[in-house]
Parts: structure tokens; C-alpha cells; sequence
């Protein structure tokens, strides 16, 4: 114990003769355990904490989707899942659920409307998942028929935001606005539990859609949650729904279609899982990058030390002892460096969160625990072992007859000095690593930026309506209703153009509506390879007021109502799979029951979908073939949009008191909602290659003026046989570069031999993007310029004379 406290002392005391390599090895480590622990609590969260269901990994969620990948998430109707289940030798347990998933509903709770995200499953959902209330109960299967009492179940998310976590929300009630109908909460689930995506509330399906009058519409588009029996295997349940699907008495359509299963997990997390794996990657890259950073300072450190070890050693104390001692200084660093580093990643941490997008599944799991804090402990003593065994050791391996003989320009300061340049390699390899990562999901970040949207997003509100089907209780009252509020609406000053849509801007697969049509004369099997379209409904003004152009023919006119001729416009996308090089206009397409005439052709445009331009036809406002009132405007205004939704409100409750506003959104906040989980990708990876390329850079300066230190006698000697302070700043430049280059090579190629990791989180870029390599490069370069242009300057000021006498 006394000479654990001998060491102790004699570590503080060397380490306050050096406050400046102190303090810089205290905050490298800080900024390398701080930025780990952080990302470990955020994956911990979200990759390794597992959901509140029994038997995870057993989990499974199955769907179609068609064999040219068009459409990729192919639903089935519930008499197909009662069909499958009975047939499927894979699966235990079978529930369902609406395949758009959790969808924005309007609802009055407290004396309060507002849009709830909504899931449609089935009475057994929680009973496959095996998941316990958090308070309450669960749906039931007697929640789930025709007739049954009408109730829900909350997440514990909108339980706490929603409700303010009231312990006595067991038994009150919600009131859906567009049916009138008040629905009893009967149970809060788990914290963590919010599948599908997003969902708020669950309400039963059949029970909701008979009571609403549309179980036709929701019964035949559902995907299936599912659990694995214990022998069977994700890729058996697939064959099985695969043969399903092209069964001899199904529908020829379903032949194009084939199974898909994915485990829950996967699907809870969707894209975040590759960005939340890529930034720990990118986390354990800078931890490692700062441990070398410390090895080296301690290398370093250790040129000037030479002499002391061999004083020590030749007063008896042994290797062991000058190990333990450099080991001591080293864990009082790594020590005082976790504790700074801890408060660091309960700062970052709360700054993730703070801007993680809204729909980054189990955020509000995220924080500092006692697991983190573990964690931080297990990444401080990695820290310590990585960054101080090996100088510890290597330094300790001094000649005494050479180090008292030829001070720092021995043998030992020679490989101590080789050492700390493979390093500085190591540092900048690494550093290009992340900085190839960081600089292509940037780059692909501003491609997504820079789309081509084919329409104007500027100055556009999206205006979200209930219309309250007990008051007004068929489609021509809503109708109706809906020309009044149309009416009132483009009265308001500062509205320039008002046009009802189908379906909410960027709402992807979870909105709108997919269909099939086909020419007159196609065959069944011809039919059925037809693509799946966006089915939009456009007022006549839509396409002018949206900036779409009309490539040919004509857009939608006044006279396009009920009883004339029925037409529809086409993207051009659509044009050329039906008319392959020729005029649509004026040809027919159809669906079952009802034909159509193209009148105009516009262009594929990114209203539903960020990142695929989708084919698309539209239907007249008027003609209709949906038996559906939509319930969304698009309205363009001449300011602010934000500035005209108080008359709004008015406005539409002076149209009609079945109609309200419960949402409103620019349409440039709803663009950013696709662009935020890239936008945060960006900047967490751009944070971490810009600490791994300053602790490179700054272990790239040391080493350099190390030289610099070490090589005076030489470099005086040079001087004094002629060469120029420029010859010698050329020297310790050249010096520096090579390092940086040799790092940069060697990081470029690991970047290139890992691009797959990335491929997930591109867009329109290549993991092998030679421009962003390129950049990689010439950034690293001048970084390295930089680091090295300090010492090298420095060189140029030798004297001669007293360099040589300072060696002589």
C-alpha cells in the first residue's frame, strides 16, 4: 500500500512538471471516452436494449411485394390472412394490422383536437407479441368483432405527452371527430413500444371499421405480425407466403407478387439501424484514434524522460517498477479524462435527443443510466490499457550504456521516435476513414437537398380536415360541405389557388393510394405485369397552382365533372410503359368497371415520396372513382403561410360545423421531415471525423517538432555545410507530408474496402465517389500542410553554432 502511494505521489508530482502535456492528454481522452460513452448510450437504446415483447428474435412481419420491386409493400386481404394462417406450418401465433400503419387521425380529447397517429390491429396483436400494459390492459380478441364496446389502448409516449402521464386515464375517453365516435382508453403499453412506427393509439380493426363503415377498405389491405415456431426459420414463413401468393386459384395479379418477412427489430428501427451501426463504428474509430493520440504524446514524452529511466534503473529500480510507474501517470490521466469524459456524453446526449427527428423510433429511451455509466468505466480503463501499455513497455526497454552515452540520439530514441511516426499513419488512416464516410453521406445529404422536385414547394400550406361522418353521413354531403370550405377558403386574404388532395406531400408508403389500371385489350398475364400507380385526385387548377407542367395535351378543366366523358392525366413515366414512344393523348386506360381518356401528360414528380419520383395518374376532383372525400388542401398563399391559419379556422368552421381544421403545415416543414434522419446522419458523422482529423493533426504537429528537437546537431550540421533555412523547412515538410500521405493512402483504400457499410445510407452517390475521395485527400494534405508548417518553420531559426555546440 505504502508503495501504491509512493507511486502515486511521484506520478502527480511528474505530471505537474508537465501541465501542458497534462492537460492535453486529459482532454483528448475526455473527447474520446466523452463521444464514446455517448454513442454507446444511444446504441444501447436503440440496437441492444431489447423491445418490451416476449421472445424478440421470434418476431417476424410479413407482406408482399412484387417481383420488379415496384411496389414493395404488397398487403393482403383478411380472408387471405385467415387463409394463410390455417395454411402455415412456420408460424405459431398470427395477428394483422392495417398496412399503412400508424395514420394521422383526428380526435378530441380534454377539449382539445388535434391529429393522433393511429394504428388499425387486430384483437390478438399484443397477445402474439407477448407485450404487458404499462398500466390498464391490452386489446383483446373480444375487442375485435362487429358490435364490440369501442376501445383503444395508448402509447407510453402519448400517454406522457399527450395526457401528462395521468395515472387515471383508465376508463376516460377520446372522441374521434370524423366518426363521431367516443372510444374508452382502456390500458397504456410499455415505454418503447410504438409499432407500427409512430403509432399513439391502437384501436381494433374490425370493431373500428365496421363501427366506421369502411372494413371493406381496411380489411383488404393488411400486413401480418407473426412468431416463428421454435424450429422454423425466417426464410421457411417466406417459401410458404411466397406459395401462397401463387396459389392455382389465386387472383393472376398475385403471381407477380412474393413473400417478404423481416424481424421485428429490423423493422422497428427501419434506416436508423445502419446510420446508429456506422456512427458507433465511427465512435469506436475515435476512441481508438485517441488512444493512439496519448501514445504518442507519451512517446513523445518519454525522448525527454531517457535519462531519468536509466538513472533510475542504475539506482535499482527494476523494469517492472518504471512500467508500474508509467502506468500510474497514465491511469491518473485516463481517470481525470472519464470524468470529464462523462460529462461530455450526458452533454451530447442531451443534445441528440434535443435533435433527433420526431420519428427516430425509442428516442425518448435515450439517456445516461447506470449501464452507461458502465459502460464509460469499461471505455476509460480500455482507454488507459490501450494508450499507456505499449509506450509504457516500449519505453522501458532502454540500453543504459547507450542512453548515458548518446542522450536522445540513441538507438532507443530512434525506435521511440519510429514508434510514434507509425502512429501518427495509424491516426491519419483512420482519420480518412471517417472522413470518406462523413464526406459521402454529406454529399449525399445535398443531393437529396438539390432535388428536382417537379413541382414549387414554396409558400404552400397543408391543411389537414375531419370531416365528422355522423353529421355528415354519405359522400355528396361531405362533398358538399367540402365545396363550401373551399369556397370560404379561397376568400381569405393572402390565398391565391386552394385544391383538396388525396393524399398528405411525402407521406411515402404509409399514404395514398396504389393501383393498377390497364389497356383496353391487355391480356390477364399482361395486366398483371402492368406497374403499380400513385393514384392522385387533382382539382382543375391543381397543376398551375403546384408550378407541374403539362408536357402534353391539356390539364383538368371545369367541365371535367360527373356525367361527362371520364379522363384522367398521366406522368410521363406511366405514358411510356403503356405508349413506348408515342402520343397518350386521347387513349384510353381503364379499371374494372370504368374507362378512362388521357388528356395531358405531365411529369414523374416527388410529391408523395422524397427519394423516387413515382408514376402517377390523376382523376378530375369531380369525377372521382374513390368512394373517399379527401380531406387534405393544399392551399397557395402570397405570404407567410403560417400568417392566414387563424382566419382559417374561422373560415372553415363557418363553412360548416362538421368540418374542422386540425392541422397545418407549410409544406417546406413537411419536405424537411424525410431529410432530417440524413441531415442527422451529416452532422454526427461530420462531428466525428472533425475530432479525428484535429487529434491526427495534432499528433502529426508533436511528432514533427519532436524531429525537429531531435535532430538539431543534424540539421545544424547541414546548415553549416550550406543548406539554406528553406533547404531545411523543405526537409521537415517533406517529412510530414509523407506521413500524411502514407495515412491517407492507407485510410482511402480501408474506406473503399468498407464502402459497402455506407451503401444503405447513400443517395444518387457511390460508396466509391471519386470526388469525395479526392476531396479526402487534398483536405488531409493541407490539414498536414499545416501541422507540419509550424516546426518547419521553427527549423529555419537553428543556429548553426549553437546547435552543434549544444551536441558536441
Amino acid at each position: 500500500m505504502d508503495l501504491f502511494a509512493q507511486q502515486v505521489r511521484l506520478a502527480l508530482r511528474s505530471l505537474i512538471r508537465a501541465p501542458g502535456f497534462a492537460i492535453s492528454a486529459t482532454l483528448t481522452l475526455a473527447l474520446g471516452i466523452g463521444l464514446s460513452t455517448a454513442v454507446f448510450t444511444v446504441a444501447d437504446a436503440m440496437l441492444v436494449r431489447k423491445l418490451p415483447v416476449g421472445d424478440q428474435d421470434r418476431l417476424v412481419v410479413l407482406w408482399g411485394e412484387t417481383r420488379d420491386g415496384r411496389f414493395s409493400n404488397f398487403p393482403l386481404a383478411l380472408k387471405d390472412v385467415r387463409e394463410f394462417e390455417r395454411q402455415a406450418r412456420s408460424l405459431d401465433d398470427v395477428a394483422f394490422f392495417a398496412f399503412r400503419g400508424a395514420t394521422p387521425t383526428a380526435i378530441r380529447a380534454d377539449e382539445r383536437v388535434y391529429r393522433i397517429q393511429t394504428a388499425l390491429v387486430s384483437g390478438n396483436f399484443f397477445d402474439v407479441l407477448r407485450s404487458r400494459p404499462a398500466i390498464g390492459r391490452a386489446l383483446r380478441p373480444e375487442d375485435d368483432v362487429a358490435g364490440a364496446a369501442p376501445v383503444v389502448v395508448l402509447s407510453h409516449r402519448a400517454w406522457q405527452t399527450r395526457f401528462g402521464g395521468d395515472s387515471a386515464i383508465i376508463g376516460r375517453s377520446i372522441t374521434m371527430i370524423e366518426s363521431g365516435r367516443s372510444l374508452a382508453i382502456v390500458g397504456v403499453m410499455p415505454r418503447g413500444l410504438e409499432y407500427p412506427r409512430g403509432t399513439e393509439v391502437w384501436a381494433p380493426l374490425i370493431a373500428y371499421g365496421a363501427a366506421g363503415g369502411f372494413l371493406d377498405i381496411v380489411s383488404g389491405e393488411l400486413d401480418l405480425l407473426a412468431r416463428l415456431r421454435p424450429e422454423a426459420s425466417a426464410s421457411q414463413a417466406r417459401a410458404e407466403l411466397t406459395s401462397f401468393f401463387g396459389r392455382s386459384d389465386a387472383p393472376a395479379w398475385h403471381r407477380e407478387v412474393r413473400g417478404v418477412v423481416h424481424s421485428l427489430s429490423d423493422i422497428v428501427l427501419g434506416d436508423t439501424k445502419p446510420a446508429v451501426l456506422l456512427v458507433t463504428l465511427a465512435a469506436a474509430l475515435l476512441l481508438f484514434i485517441t488512444c493512439v493520440n496519448v501514445a504518442n504524446l507519451l512517446l513523445v514524452r518519454a525522448l525527454g524522460r531517457i535519462r531519468e529511466f536509466v538513472v533510475r534503473s542504475a539506482l535499482g529500480a527494476n523494469r517492472g517498477r518504471i512500467v508500474a510507474q508509467l502506468l500510474t501517470e497514465t491511469t491518473i490521466l485516463s481517470l481525470a479524462g472519464g470524468l470529464l469524459g462523462v460529462g461530455l456524453a450526458i452533454a451530447g446526449v442531451k443534445a441528440f435527443v434535443a435533435v433527433a427527428p420526431d420519428s427516430m423510433p425509442r428516442v425518448d429511451e435515450i439517456g445516461v443510466n447506470s449501464t452507461a455509466l458502465l459502460a464509460a468505466l469499461l471505455i476509460t480503463t480500455a482507454a488507459m490499457l490501450l494508450s499507456g501499455l505499449w509506450p509504457a513497455l516500449f519505453t522501458s526497454r532502454v540500453n543504459a550504456h547507450d542512453a548515458l552515452r548518446s542522450g536522445s540520439r540513441n538507438t532507443e530514441g530512434r525506435r521511440v521516435r519510429m514508434a510514434a511516426e507509425v502512429l501518427v499513419v495509424a491516426q491519419m488512416a483512420l482519420a480518412a476513414v471517417s472522413l470518406t464516410a462523413a464526406g459521402l453521406v454529406t454529399r449525399s445529404l445535398i443531393k437529396l437537398q438539390q432535388l428536382e422536385l417537379s413541382f414549387e414547394p414554396g409558400q404552400l400550406l397543408v391543411v389537414g380536415l375531419a370531416i365528422r361522418q355522423d353529421q355528415l353521413t354519405d359522400a355528396p354531403r361531405q362533398r358538399a360541405a367540402l365545396d363550401m370550405v373551399l369556397t370560404n377558403t379561397e376568400a381569405l386574404p393572402g390565398v391565391q389557388a386552394v385544391s383538396p388532395v388525396l393524399t398528405v406531400p411525402f407521406s411515402a408508403s404509409g399514404g395514398g393510394i396504389d393501383g393498377r389500371l390497364s389497356k383496353p385489350g391487355q391480356s390477364t398475364e399482361e395486366m398483371a405485369g402492368n406497374p403499380m400507380l400513385n393514384m392522385e385526385i387533382a382539382a382543375p387548377n391543381y397543376f398551375g397552382m403546384l408550378g407541374i407542367p403539362v408536357l402534353r395535351g391539356r390539364s383538368f378543366r371545369g367541365e371535367d365533372r360527373e356525367g361527362a366523358t371520364p379522363v384522367v392525366v398521366v406522368s410521363s413515366s406511366v405514358a411510356r410503359h403503356f405508349w413506348p414512344g408515342g402520343d397518350p393523348v386521347g387513349k384510353r386506360l381503364g379499371m374494372p368497371g370504368r374507362e378512362f381518356t388521357v388528356v395531358g401528360v405531365v411529369p414523374d414528380t416527388r410529391y408523395r415520396e422524397l427519394q423516387t419520383a413515382r408514376p402517377t395518374v390523376y382523376f378530375p376532383l369531380q369525377q372521382s372513382p374513390f368512394p373517399i372525400v379527401p380531406s387534405t388542401l393544399l392551399i397557395r398563399t402570397s405570404n407567410s403561410p403560417a400568417d392566414i391559419v387563424p382566419a382559417l379556422r374561422r373560415a372553415v368552421r363557418d363553412a360548416h360545423p362538421g368540418v374542422a381544421v386540425v392541422s397545418a403545415s407549410s409544406l417546406e416543414t413537411l419536405l424537411d421531415v424525410p431529410r432530417a434522419q440524413p441531415r442527422l446522419n451529416a452532422i454526427v458523422l461530420a462531428l466525428f471525423a472533425a475530432a479525428a482529423l484535429s487529434l491526427a493533426a495534432i499528433g502529426l504537429f508533436a511528432i514533427i517538432a519532436t524531429m525537429v528537437r531531435q535532430r538539431t546537431h543534424e540539421l545544424g550540421i547541414r546548415m553549416a555545410l550550406g543548406a539554406t533555412p528553406s533547404d531545411v523547412r523543405r526537409i521537415v515538410m517533406v517529412r510530414g507530408l509523407s506521413l500524411a500521405i502514407t495515412g491517407a493512402a492507407i485510410g482511402i483504400v480501408g474506406a473503399l474496402a468498407t464502402s459497402r457499410l455506407l451503401s444503405t445510407l447513400l443517395f444518387e452517390i457511390s460508396p466509391t465517389d471519386a470526388t469525395t475521395l479526392a476531396s479526402v485527400a487534398a483536405l488531409m494534405l493541407a490539414v498536414a500542410a499545416v501541422a507540419s508548417f509550424v516546426p518547419a518553420r521553427s527549423s529555419m531559426r537553428i543556429d548553426p553554432v549553437t546547435a552543434l555546440r549544444s551536441e558536441g
